[in-house]
């Protein structure tokens, strides 16, 4: 059959083109007339252009678009194509799913390109967790999954959190061995940051957790790792070589993919499938301003992060998975991370006063802080007496000498932590506390610290309604303050995927050829945040699907 780029008309937009890009809002649909005259066309896969596919951007009733966005238009299909090249399988992205697809294909037999269009493997964070099977009740296992789903307002496709829960024990410990054959900074963490779970549910369970560090080693280094491995046992990488369009025959099958090389365009055939493990969408403005209009004032941790796996899939036929789209916004560097959820004294950096029942977890903060005035900034404040007063919440207290680490203004040696985020201050007075921490209102700051005291003195908080266990009073100097400032560390949400990660058309029909893992994959979670039930799922998440659905592909 003849191979082309998409069966669908690259200058008309149907109904059923509407649901391939999830929930459209009906007064965006109206607002969107002629689409196909007045479309700009774009070329490929990176930040879209500004403005929607027709008419002006626009805040009308609070929306930021009234028309269809240009990321959403088909380009016109790309026909000068310098080189042919032909494998079983071809996976776009280098990251922590597509890695491991990579290699795990390779294992399974399938010739195997892996196409970057970084210079090198890029990923993030440090845990990525999976269950151990062996050592763990099955009652319990199928527990979790349930647990884990009802965290995302019970939104996500079980059979998707199944296939991690399955099979990443397995997977983890696999990512784990064949990153350290090439010396990458990795261990086995075990069940050292599930404890708080383990014991909350009472589960008879135990994971493998794999972490890549000390700080500032991360994640990226394991895929470096990783790749080099992958590379000496037959994987060919391309890096610097961004993938573009798909390629599809005439029964809409993709076959391929068409990537921009040094010296042109560059078509690699794929005869069992194309896998994207392109990552999240957090860096294409106009992607991000659609389907997360609430990040406008939210600061991106990563670059480079423009959705194309998920431009490509809709152009070849595949949807992106409905509205509300899963966001993590997290700080674990301002300060120990194993004391970011313990609910200490909370106040904005705007304002200076107390804005939430601090119970609420650090992952959930960015809820109240979208304005710009506020654009994810806030405070943790307690004083000399925290190791005493906290000893006994869940998490794990860091001693002031410990704490220094976190201090820029200590001169001691740093050792796992990311010197440009450290952000934890020490102060003999309120007024220089604030100072230090950036409070906009000093004032103020000391108001809230002093009502604070009187609910504490109480027993009561009428404020808020804090449980009184953790109505613990900010008395004593030297006092603390931590500075955290929520930021994007990736939109969780991808395209329609069925149980074996085959895309999906809007229909529910399957795209032959057509694979998608990691953040650019859908229905995983489902909720406006990223749970953390699971210290290290996301990575967890990647490693697994990377690792079954490489194989899976390879033996087709």
């Amino acid at each position: 059959m003849t191979n082309r780029i998409d069966r669908t008309d690259a200058h008309g937009i149907s109904r059923r083109d509407l649901f391939k890009f999830g929930t459209v809002a009906a007064a965006g649909v109206v607002g969107a007339g002629a689409l196909a005259s007045c479309a700009p066309q774009t070329s490929g896969a990176g930040t879209s252009d500004s403005g929607a596919a027709t008419g002006e951007a626009g805040t009308a009733a609070g929306h930021l678009r009234e028309g269809l966005p240009s990321f959403l238009v088909k380009p016109e299909p790309i026909t000068d194509i310098k080189e042919t090249k032909d494998f079983d399988v071809v996976v776009v992205g280098a990251g922590a799913s597509g890695v491991p697809a990579a290699l795990s294909a390779l294992e399974a037999g399938a010739s195997v390109a892996l196409l970057q269009k970084e210079n090198q493997a890029i990923s993030q964070g440090n845990s990525g967790s999976g269950i151990d099977l062996a050592t763990s009740d099955p009652a319990d296992v199928a527990n979790l999954v349930s647990q884990l789903i009802a965290d995302s307002q019970h939104r996500s496709n079980r059979a998707l959190v199944e296939l991690w829960a399955q099979n990443s024990g397995e997977a983890v410990k696999w990512v784990i061995e064949k990153s350290a054959e090439s010396g990458a900074p990795v261990i086995d963490q075990g069940n050292q940051q599930h404890i708080p779970l383990i014991t909350k549910k009472g589960y008879t369970m135990n994971f493998i957790t794999s972490f890549f560090g000390p700080k500032p080693l991360t994640t990226g280094d394991g895929m470096r790792a990783l790749a080099e491995t992958a590379a000496k046992e037959g994987v060919e990488i391309f890096y610097s070589t961004p993938a573009e369009q798909l390629v599809q025959d005439d029964s809409g099958k993709v076959t391929g993919v068409i990537a921009k090389g040094e010296g042109g365009y560059i078509q690699f055939n794929a005869a069992k499938g194309v896998i994207m493990a392109t990552g999240d969408y957090q860096n294409d403005t106009d992607m991000l301003y659609y389907y997360q209009p609430d990040m406008t004032n939210l600061e991106p941790k990563q670059t480079n992060k423009t959705g194309d796996g998920h431009k490509m899939v809709v152009w070849a036929g595949g949807k992106i998975e409905d509205l509300a789209h899963t966001k993590m916004l997290h700080d674990f560097d301002a300060g120990p991370s194993s004391m970011c959820d313990m609910p200490f004294l909370s106040v904005k950096n705007s304002t200076g006063k107390r804005f939430v029942n601090e119970t609420v977890e650090m992952s959930l903060m960015n809820c109240y802080l979208r304005s710009a005035e506020d654009a994810g900034h806030y405070c943790q404040i307690f004083d000399s007496t925290y190791m005493e007063d906290a000893a006994d919440w869940a998490g794990k207290l860091v001693d002031p000498e410990a704490l220094k680490v976190y201090m820029p203004e200590e001169d001691v040696e740093r050792e796992g932590v990311f010197e440009g985020q450290i952000n934890t201050y020490k102060a003999d007075t309120l007024e220089e506390l604030a100072e230090k921490l950036e409070i906009a209102d000093v004032d103020a700051f000391v108001e809230t610290v002093e009502r604070y005291n009187e609910l504490c003195a109480a027993g009561a908080d009428e404020d808020f309604g804090k449980p009184a266990q953790y109505l613990v009073p900010v008395d004593t100097p030297p006092y603390y303050g931590i500075h955290r400032h929520v930021r994007m560390s990736a939109i969780c949400s991808g395209v329609e995927v069925n149980e074996n990660h085959e895309c999906l058309t809007p229909e529910g029909e399957v795209i032959e050829g057509l694979y998608a893992i990691g953040n650019c994959s859908g229905r995983f979670y489902g909720g406006i945040d990223y749970p953390l039930t699971v210290f290290g799922l996301s990575l967890g998440r990647c490693y697994t699907e990377g690792y079954v659905i490489g194989r899976m592909v390879a033996q087709k």
